[in-house]
C-alpha cells in the first residue's frame, strides 16, 4: 500500500542485489582477538601504555545500550532501504500508531529479503529504533525515556553527553549522520511553530512536556549541529520535594511558603542550572486558585498547576524580517489582560522596566527571573537592563522603583559537587542616599563535606524578628506561621 508504484521492481532489485552483504557481518567480529594476541608477544612493554588511554576512555562513557558497530550499519543499509520503498507523503496521512504498524510491517518485509541474521530481541530493537527515525526523536528516544536525566547535550552526530545527578558524562548515543540530527532538530522547532535553517541558525523551542531545547546549526555550529535539552521531571517537582533534596530546610521552606502565599513580589536569582524555573514552578503552587495568572516566556516550559492561568509565548521574526514579538510586548499586554499576577520566566531586557511597573500598580504576587550570582547582584542587573532599554531616568529613580517594586530576592545555586541549594532569601529593605539596603531572612552556610565529596550546610536564620513583609503577612492571617519559622531558623543559628 505504502510502496511507490514506479519504483518497485527496481527497489525489490536494489533489495535483493546485496545479498552478499550479511557474509563481512560474521567474518567481522572473527579476526577481532587476532590483534589482541599477538601484541603483547611482541612488544610487552609498549603494549602496557598503548592499553591505557582505551580504558580511561571507555571508562568514562555512559554504556545506554551495548549496541555493535556492525548493528548500526546493518540499521543504516536497512533504514536507507525503507526511505527508497516508503512513500513519506501517504506515511503522513496516517495517525502514529498505523504508522508504525506500517513501518514495521516493510522493515520486516526488507529483513526477509536482505537475508540479515539477526536474533529476536536484535529484530525488535531495529524496528522500534527504524520507527522512532521515522516518526519520533530518533537517538534521543531512551535519554527522553530517563526521568534521572536532567540536560542532554549533543554535540554533532557522534558525541553526546547527559547530566545526571549534577555530574555530567558521555554516552555512547550517536546519529547516523549530521543530516538524521537536523532533522530531528527541525522535528523539534517545528511543532512549536518555529525554524532552525542555514538561514536562521539558532532557536529556542520546547518539547511537548515543556522541556527547554535550544538549537544552534551549522554554519554558525562547526562540527555540526548543536542540540542542547534541558529536561523537566515527569512528576512536577513542589517545595516538599526540595526538602527532600536537601535544597531547602522545613523552616525555610515554610517561609517561602508565605513569602508565595501572602502576594510578595519576587525575584529568582541564579546561575546556568541552579534550578530557577523549578524553584519558580514550586513558589506558583501557593498561588489562591481564584487569582487570575498571566506568564511570559521565551519558551513556554512553567507548569503552573492554578485554574485560571494565560500563558504567552513571544515569537521570532519570519523570513522577511517582520512579525517578531518582543517580552516587553507581552508583559506590556499583559497589563489591559487584567491579571492578578505577572510571572516572567526570564527577564533579560528592557521588558525589566514593565515588570517593576506591573508590581508597583495593584499587581502583587508578580515574580520572575534573571541570571545573577548574588541578591545585590540581581538588583543591579535590574537597573542595568532598564538603562539598556532607552530609558533616561536618573539611578536614583530607578532604584526608588526597585526598592518600592521588589519585596525578596531569593538565590538559588549550583555548588561544586553538582547539587541545587536555595542559598539565600533576602528582602529589600529601602534607599539609603542612592544605595539599596537588602537584608539576609536566612542564608545557606557551608560546613565541609562528607566521605563522598558531597557539601554539607544549614540554613541558619541572620537574627531578623520582624521582616519588612510582617504587616503583609498579617494581612493573610499568616504571622503566626511565619512567627514560628523564624524561631526555628534561629534554632539553627
Amino acid at each position: 500500500m505504502f510502496g511507490k508504484r514506479t519504483d518497485g521492481p527496481k527497489t525489490s532489485e536494489t533489495i535483493a542485489a546485496p545479498k552478499p552483504a550479511p557474509a563481512p557481518v560474521k567474518a567481522k567480529p572473527a579476526p577481532a582477538p587476532k590483534p589482541e594476541a599477538r601484541s603483547p608477544d611482541r612488544v610487552e612493554a609498549k603494549s602496557k601504555p598503548s592499553k591505557a588511554p582505551p580504558k580511561k576512555k571507555s571508562e568514562g562513557v555512559t554504556k545506554i545500550d551495548d549496541r555493535s558497530d556492525e548493528y548500526y550499519r546493518v540499521k543504516t543499509m536497512v533504514f536507507n532501504a525503507l526511505i527508497d520503498t516508503i512513500d513519506l507523503a501517504q506515511l503522513a496521512q496516517l495517525d502514529a500508531d498505523s504508522a508504525r504498524e506500517e513501518i514495521r510491517d516493510i522493515v520486516v518485509e526488507i529483513i526477509s529479503i536482505k537475508n540479515v541474521v539477526m536474533s529476536i530481541a536484535e529484530q525488535e530493537s531495529l524496528l522500534e529504533d527504524i520507527c522512532n527515525d521515522v516518526l519520533g526523536y530518533g537517538p534521543l528516544e531512551p535519554l527522553l525515556a530517563r526521568d534521572d536525566i536532567a540536560d542532554i547535550m549533543v554535540n554533532g552526530a557522534g558525541t553526546t553527553y547527559i547530566e545526571v545527578d549534577g555530574r555530567i558524562e558521555r554516552t555512547n548515543i550517536r546519529f547516523r549522520d549530521n543530516a538524521q540530527l537536523m532533522n530531528i532538530c527541525q522535528r523539534i522547532v517545528s511543532q512549536v511553530g518555529r525554524r532552525v535553517d542555514e538561514s536562521s541558525p539558532i532557536c529556542d523551542a520546547r518539547l511537548l512536556d515543556g522541556s527547554r531545547v535550544n538549537v544552534i546549526a551549522p554554519p554558525l555550529a562547526l562540527d555540526g549541529p548543536t542540540l542542547t535539552i534541558r529536561k523537566f521531571k515527569k512528576d512536577k517537582l513542589k517545595l516538599e520535594h526540595l526538602v527532600d533534596f536537601g535544597s531547602i530546610s522545613d523552616a525555610g521552606a515554610e517561609i517561602l511558603r508565605i513569602i508565595g502565599a501572602c502576594r510578595c513580589n519576587v525575584l529568582i536569582s541564579g546561575g546556568t542550572g541552579s534550578g530557577k524555573t523549578t524553584l519558580l514552578n514550586s513558589l506558583t503552587a501557593f498561588i489562591d486558585p481564584g487569582e487570575r495568572v498571566i506568564t511570559c516566556e521565551d519558551a513556554a516550559e512553567l507548569q503552573l498547576q492554578q485554574p485560571h492561568v494565560v500563558r504567552l509565548e513571544t515569537r521570532p521574526p519570519n523570513l522577511e524580517g517582520s512579525g517578531a514579538i518582543s517580552m516587553r510586548d507581552l508583559v506590556k499586554n499583559c497589563l489591559r489582560m487584567r491579571p492578578d499576577r505577572i510571572i516572567v520566566g526570564e527577564v533579560r531586557g528592557p521588558e525589566a522596566f514593565d515588570l517593576l511597573q506591573a508590581m508597583n500598580t495593584g499587581h502583587d504576587g508578580s515574580m520572575g527571573t534573571l541570571h545573577a550570582n548574588t541578591p545585590r547582584e540581581a538588583l543591579s542587573r535590574v537597573e542595568s537592563m532598564i538603562t539598556m532599554g532607552g530609558f533616561s531616568l536618573p539611578a536614583k529613580t530607578i532604584r526608588e522603583m526597585i526598592v518600592g517594586s521588589i519585596d525578596v530576592v531569593v538565590q538559588a545555586s549550583r555548588l561544586r559537587d553538582g547539587t541545587r541549594k536555595i542559598i539565600s532569601v533576602t528582602e529589600v529593605m529601602g534607599l539609603e542616599g542612592e544605595v539599596i539596603v537588602t537584608q539576609d531572612i536566612l542564608k545557606f552556610e557551608v560546613d565541609g563535606e562528607d566521605a563522598n565529596g558531597k557539601i554539607k550546610g544549614v540554613h541558619r536564620g541572620l537574627g531578623v524578628g520582624r521582616p519588612r513583609f510582617w504587616e503583609r503577612a498579617r494581612y493573610y492571617n499568616m504571622e503566626r506561621e511565619l512567627a514560628e519559622a523564624l524561631d526555628a531558623l534561629e534554632g539553627n543559628r
